[in-house]
């Protein structure tokens, strides 16, 4: 009995954790006496409920407190099932549009492709086109992480290069409000919206590599032709879905890794879940075991000759246009003509 009472108190602490964070994490940018009330309201009538549990001379009250407690609970879940994501909110500039694509034939047109010029993280200029592509001239991909938060920890993209030297970088990313920043608990927590953004490549990968300073790695990928139209058309398919219905990112499950894999299943039904999906600093290492990654060089010397911040920090002394096919200097397998 006292075990089973033990376990049942360890949930209430658990259970009680978890509606502080979701509740922590909910509050408008504004706080409210209203919303701290309530928060301490259900942070101390977990704990007691819990300490009743634990201490058998607390039982007179244990069952007043455990009915008031899973009344609260009920009420918590019902508030949390109705938090819905939105596209109507005060979005920060780089997160401001959505990708809208337009597919005739082999004729791809692209709305809200992201174009920012960026001094520093905070200093930029913003930018938004229209660019068209032709699925006949895709030729290439190559997957890039970028290291913000340690060795394990990175932001994953893919970019598409075509035949007359283009490249197309697509993005998975929170949607963040203005007055929000990251945070990975926050991804939880449905504190995030997410959005795809495809950009040129001196926005989002220069962006991280120079105006942030993470440690950025280009890999070039090994894929058929029928595939990397596939992969490219996946992409602009998730952009569509989140443009008419939006959803929330999600820090375990909905990401900027899981979704190249995701996608990646769609070509290859049988690629195994992995713990570099959650370690994303770890995923090139993961795509080069699957053999996604160019043959004939061990991992440590792609990774050694994919680290292309030395060339993306010199890129800024030469023509723009010219980013690109810089960074892919000494990259096996990657090599782009200069864009006209």
């Amino acid at each position: 009995m006292r075990w089973g009472q033990t376990v049942v108190g360890l949930a209430v602490l658990v259970a009680t954790a978890w509606g502080c964070l979701a509740l922590w994490f909910q509050q408008p940018y504004q706080l409210s006496l209203l919303n701290l009330v309530v928060l301490a309201v259900w942070g101390l009538l977990g704990a007691i409920s819990a300490f009743t549990l634990f201490w058998r001379y607390q039982a007179r009250y244990r069952r007043t407190l455990l009915g008031a407690y899973m009344l609260s609970a009920a009420l918590l879940l019902v508030w949390w099932h109705n938090i819905t994501p939105s596209h109507n909110r005060d979005w920060a500039d780089d997160v401001a549009y959505l990708l809208e694509s337009e597919i005739q034939g082999n004729e791809v047109t692209l709305h809200n492709v992201r174009n920012f010029e960026w001094r520093t993280e905070t200093d930029y200029t913003a930018n938004w086109e229209t660019r068209s592509y032709n699925l006949n001239q895709l030729v290439s991909a190559d997957l890039v992480l970028s290291y913000w938060m340690g060795p394990h920890v990175a932001h994953t993209l893919v970019s598409f290069g075509f035949a007359d030297g283009q490249q197309l970088v697509f993005s998975l990313e929170i949607r963040k409000e203005r007055h929000e920043s990251f945070s990975a608990i926050g991804g939880f927590f449905r504190q995030f919206e997410q959005v795809l953004i495809a950009a040129d490549e001196r926005d989002l990968i220069r962006t991280r590599s120079n105006a942030r300073g993470e440690d950025v790695y280009l890999y070039r990928l090994v894929i058929p032709p029928e595939q990397l139209r596939t992969l490219f058309l996946g992409y602009l398919e998730a952009g569509e879905g989140l443009r008419t219905k939006p959803d929330f990112y999600h820090t375990l499950t909905s990401n900027c890794t899981t979704i190249v894999f995701d996608l990646a299943r769609h070509i290859a039904p049988g690629i195994p879940l992995d713990y570099r999906l959650v370690l994303s600093g770890h995923f090139a290492e993961y795509a080069y075991d699957l053999g996604a990654l160019v043959p004939e060089h061990s991992y440590t010397q792609l990774q050694q000759l994919g680290h292309i911040n030395t060339r993306a920090k010199s890129s800024d002394n030469n023509d723009k246009h010219d980013f690109s096919r810089l960074i892919r200097l000494g990259v096996p397998g990657a090599s782009v003509n200069n864009i006209p």
